[in-house]
């Protein structure tokens, strides 16, 4: 089959990879439907960090269940499923604890499982899935294509957008900031709405950005950044600041930005992957703010999502402004990395 590896700074491949196969009774094949481009794959590559060469790569994908393995019982061949970005059983004592990305046996995607077989990146045209059963999300019947994009974005930036709203405890009435205009931004923006914020403001300085994020909610557009946007939401607040503020970004500026616009007592959500962040802890000790988040147990929110989606009552899919075919995939990086698609949906 055909699938992406990444060989180094800006060097992403479309290669034959063997075909996967049901090595285990807990395994099911999916068919890809449709995958996509994250802003944490612009780690690697960039160079930022480190890869294997020739290594598998993506994890958020939705498709059509092919074969499964004898042990497995809550999803069979012919229906539809949403992958969350990790995979595990769900009935561990951690996975029983609402957080999946930590499963006492799961793993990641395009990397091995505990037993040293191969596990399937997301970025291809089939994916061996292990513990389906704990793992894979399905939908009544098979949704309408129109429908993909809205499916994808639960495999990972709206359950992480929403992990870093309930992160910082996001509640009816509350004035909410979100730094970040990526897709995991935009869907915090959403995610703050549904759950009863009344003004939010988004830090955002492009224009199509920005027109999602009034489209799910956003209240206020802030486009400075640092001190300019830091003055800029604390004259929104009238020099209060902000009950939450949402961190989607991952970078120390972000993260000070976000500190630095919480009101006393503010809560602060995080989700971007942390890098060379320096808290300030005795400020945020002396001004009561709370810190909650981390990587997303986005298998925990798909359920109620899913339902949400096929509700008509969010479309999270507007995040997705570039399409291609898994051979163009390597446009997608680079457009996502220069900026000029906010998220890059694949066709296999």
């Amino acid at each position: 089959m055909r699938a992406t590896t990444i060989h180094g700074a800006f060097d992403i491949r479309v290669t034959d990879v063997p075909d996967p196969e049901v090595l285990r009774p807990t395994d099911a094949l999916v068919e890809v439907s449709a995958t996509c481009v994250c802003g944490s794959d612009l780690w690697p590559y960039r160079g930022i960090n480190e890869v294997r060469a020739g290594s598998r790569i993506g994890h958020e994908f939705v498709g059509i269940v092919r074969d499964v393995g004898s042990e497995v019982t809550t999803v069979q061949p012919g229906e539809f499923v949403i992958a969350p970005f990790a995979w595990g059983d769900n009935t561990c004592r951690v996975c029983r604890a609402g957080v999946n990305t930590s499963c006492e046996n799961g793993g990641w995607w395009g990397a091995r499982d505990r037993e040293s077989l191969p596990v399937d990146g997301g970025q291809g045209q089939w994916v061996r899935v292990p513990l389906a059963d704990g793992t894979l999300v399905s939908t009544p019947s098979v949704p309408d294509d129109t429908l993909l994009p809205d499916l994808l974005t639960l495999s990972d930036v709206m359950g992480t957008g929403w992990h870093c709203a309930l992160g910082a405890s996001v509640a009816a009435g509350d004035t909410v900031a979100v730094i970040g205009d990526g897709a995991v931004g935009l869907c915090a923006v959403l995610s703050a709405k549904l759950m009863g914020a009344t003004t939010i403001i988004a830090m955002s300085r492009h224009t199509a950005r920005q027109e999602i994020a009034t489209e799910f909610g956003a209240t206020h557009l802030v486009p400075e950044r640092g001190a300019d946007g830091i003055a800029r939401v604390l004259e929104i607040t009238e020099g209060l600041g902000v009950d939450a503020a949402l961190e989607c970004v991952g970078t120390d500026d972000a993260m000070q930005t976000a500190i630095a616009v919480a009101r006393p007592g503010g809560r602060i959500g995080y989700v971007g992957v942390p890098h060379d962040i320096v808290l300030p802890m005795e400020t945020m000790f002396g001004r009561n703010l709370r810190l909650g988040g981390g990587v997303a147990p986005v298998r925990q929110y798909i359920p109620a999502l899913r339902d949400l989606v096929l509700a008509g009552e969010i479309h999270p899919g507007r995040v997705f402004d570039l399409t291609v075919p898994l051979e163009e995939i390597p446009e997608a990086y680079a457009a996502m990395d220069q900026r000029r698609a906010i998220k890059a949906m694949v066709l296999p």
